[in-house]
């Protein structure tokens, strides 16, 4: 039974409306997910409430984060606090208000608003969620990795108008994640009587390494060199979906490849100590391997939300320099414009703030984690790799197979073109010459968007002509991914920024306008297409900024002279 509402405002008999109302119902034959179970109604859920922001608002804010990441504008490197992004948003006092008091009206534990007044962290009940929100609660599980579990909304959600008007939305009651899968590769990228080239290194001490790639290999190929710790800098991976890690693991890492201080972890933010899971380890092995000297967070949350997890971390106090993302969905998985603007919003207060976040582009292709469907008629961009406001790592094998050196495109590397989101004036004059390139041997324009945004930005290994070495519930084994192409360039940018801090300046930020205005100091990949699963047809790599690469692979030191 609800309590009383204390004001005249609203009521739940009031006309409702719905919410991401394009959002077509779950779908049991088409979804990875299916029904579990049904929450207990006393459960207690977390709702990342999205309020509604003028759009001259959210243009202040866009102009404002592009003023203090363009190394050509007055304003670079000021990036703001939490109460000048709020006095930028502008959410009205008494809009926040109305919000909280409904929510409270409906029951909730808890009602939060983040420091920048635009968001609500929402903890409720399950049954008295349902009221609130007129909607019916499940349990899902996923079809493959049995023991995810998430509570979505199995039908449409709806609010009172006059609070509907104040929301942009309720997340994340439509979206269904696609978990990080990587596919283990026990033993060495050589047969029993294949040997490991003489002129590949093998600076870990573990047999299990040899023909594989290790921070050795990474730091002679970007030119990175040793640097000192700066006070200040700091880095973070993020994991989520039972991702977490052994000590004993990252410790087996760090003393087999000799990683300068070991492969430790400072700062915990959520999660309990769970087994070992080979995605959050590779992220933690490789982002220290190639930044030993640099503090890493790891932010854990169990289910995989981005609209919480953005609010997370933009709320923190002093929340990490760097952030590196290995997950993601496509466009078309997130179902609603609605949620894509409330995480874009989230991602330009991420680089006001001056964070450098970086995403994996994925690793099927053009075809993206949905797949291109029985005709393949269409390309499937990635979401958040789609955004204009965070750097895509795409990926890259080397050449020739254990020789460092050139690199080619990963053939299932992700790259493409947004269908939702317009070309950024960051990326325009570079994409433009690609789009015109006779090299690129473009597909149809059919298959996708040439006006929307291009990614991915820059690249890193990634493929399986090498994998990566990674220690795992006590063994060593290989791993491929741009979630290992992800962490390695958040590394070589945590680094920079430590060359900035040293000198008394300020974190580099959003890194996209610095990027695109110094392509030159990354290693151009000209070899290589990605196709996924599309059989030839895709993105070639060519000289120049690409849609398979990117600008290519970092310098370190190239690239240090530069900040």
């Amino acid at each position: 039974m609800l309590a009383a509402f204390s004001s005249a405002v609203v009521t739940f008999s009031e006309p409702r409306a719905i919410l991401e109302p394009a959002v077509k119902p779950y779908n049991a034959s088409t979804s990875s997910w299916v029904v579990h179970s049904k929450p207990a109604p006393e459960a207690v859920i977390s709702l990342t409430v999205a309020l509604t922001i003028e759009d001259e608002s959210r243009a202040a804010l866009e102009k404002t984060l592009y003023a203090v990441s363009d190394p050509k504008n007055a304003d670079y490197g000021n990036h703001r606090t939490h109460a000048q992004i709020k006095a930028l948003l502008a959410v009205p006092d008494e809009q926040v208000a109305r919000v909280k008091e409904y929510f409270k009206y409906a029951g909730a534990r808890a009602v939060e608003v983040n420091p920048t007044g635009d968001t609500l962290t929402v903890a409720i009940s399950v049954l008295n969620a349902e009221a609130a929100l007129s909607t019916t609660l499940q349990t899902f599980s996923h079809k493959v990795k049995e023991d995810l579990r998430i509570v979505r909304a199995s039908s449409t959600y709806s609010l009172p108008a006059a609070i509907a008007k104040d929301i942009l939305i309720v997340g994340e009651l439509h979206q269904f994640p696609a978990p990080r899968m990587l596919k283990l590769d026990y033993g060495t990228a050589y047969g029993t009587d294949e040997k490991a080239p003489d002129a590949w290194p093998n600076a870990c001490d573990a047999s299990g390494c040899a023909g594989l790639v290790t921070p050795a290999v990474l730091k002679e190929r970007y030119s990175v060199t040793k640097s000192d710790p700066v006070k200040g800098n700091s880095m973070a991976v993020s994991e989520f979906q039972g991702q977490y890690y052994k000590v004993s693991d990252n410790k087996m890492f760090g003393d087999s490849c000799k990683v300068p201080g070991g492969v430790t972890v400072a700062t915990q933010i959520g999660g309990e100590k769970q087994s070992a899971g080979v995605e959050s380890e590779l992220d933690i092995q490789y982002i220290k391997g190639i930044a030993d000297e640099i503090p890493l967070t790891v932010v854990y949350n169990e289910q995989y939300s981005l609209l919480d997890w953005t609010n997370q971390v933009t709320s923190l106090a002093n929340t990490p320099h760097v952030h590196s993302v290995s997950y993601g969905n496509d466009e078309a998985q997130q179902t609603s414009a609605e949620y894509m603007k409330s995480c874009n919003t989230a991602f330009m207060k991420a680089g006001t703030l001056g964070l450098s976040i970086l995403f994996a582009s994925g690793d099927q292709g053009v075809c993206g984690r949905e797949g291109c469907g029985i005709f393949k008629t269409k390309f499937k961009p990635d979401f958040p790799g789609g955004s204009p406001y965070v750097t895509v790592v795409g990926g890259t094998d080397f050449v020739t197979k254990s020789v460092i050196g050139d690199e080619m495109a990963w053939k299932d590397g992700g790259g493409g073109f947004s269908d939702t989101f317009d070309m950024p004036d960051y990326q325009k004059t570079q994409v433009a010459a690609y789009l015109a390139n006779a090299d690129a041997k473009l597909p149809s324009s059919s298959y996708y968007n040439a006006k929307g945004r291009a990614y991915p930005d820059v690249a890193a290994l990634a493929g399986q002509q090498n994998s990566y070495c990674v220690a795992t519930s006590g063994r060593f084994s290989g791993v491929a991914g741009t979630s290992a192409a992800c962490p390695v360039v958040s590394g070589i940018f945590a680094k920079l920024n430590g060359v900035r801090l040293a000198k008394g300046g300020k974190p580099l930020g959003f890194l996209n306008p610095f990027i695109y205005q110094n392509g030159g100091a990354f290693n151009d990949v000209t070899q290589g297409k990605i196709t996924g699963n599309m059989k030839g047809n895709g993105f070639t790599a060519v000289k120049g900024w690409d849609a398979a690469t990117g600008f290519g692979t970092p310098n370190y030191t190239a690239l240090a002279k530069l900040v």
